[in-house]
């Protein structure tokens, strides 16, 4: 299959890690080295919400485990139009989308529900020539746990 003919169909991570707007940062960054990913979407529903990376976790970041714990990832997300792209979008355009708006990660859609997600990597494997299969129906995964952290007692308290 050449490059021109390629689709963000073609390129998209089908089996995606994603987190809920109202999870903490402390769940996101877990969630994230588990995976092994770079970029969470974050879903209400069907919908996408926006995309959480793992720089903007960081540069979020203050404090410890308990004040982690106590906000939202909706609360980090970059604010304005968040660029997404429909499964049949030529590569090409999915490139231009990416660079217009200066982000390494976009949602693909399908019917207004997500379906995949396009990194610069995919970009970049599929521009090598390293296309995965898109055959199969694509995977959501959600935190499966809920993490709270362990404290310990102060002065005075004992447990």
């Amino acid at each position: 299959m050449s490059i021109e003919s390629l689709t963000a169909g073609h390129v998209m991570s089908r089996v995606l890690v994603v987190v809920k707007p109202d999870e903490s940062p402390l769940m996101a960054w877990e969630l994230m080295r588990r995976a092994g990913v770079h970029h969470l979407p974050v879903v209400d529903g069907d919908g996408v919400v926006g995309i959480l990376t793992r720089e903007q976790l960081a540069a979020s970041w203050a404090g410890g485990p308990e004040e982690q714990s106590g906000r939202k990832v909706c609360a980090i997300l970059s604010r304005g139009p968040m660029p997404r792209v429909q499964r049949d979008t030529p590569l090409a355009r999915v490139a231009a989308v990416m660079l217009d708006a200066g982000c390494d990660a976009v949602p693909v859609l399908s019917g207004g529900c997500l379906v995949g997600l396009i990194t610069t990597h995919d970009v970049l494997a599929a521009v090598a020539g390293r296309v995965r299969s898109t055959e199969g129906p694509g995977e959501m995964v959600t935190g499966m746990f809920h993490l709270e952290p362990v404290l310990p007692p102060t002065a005075g308290r004992r447990r």
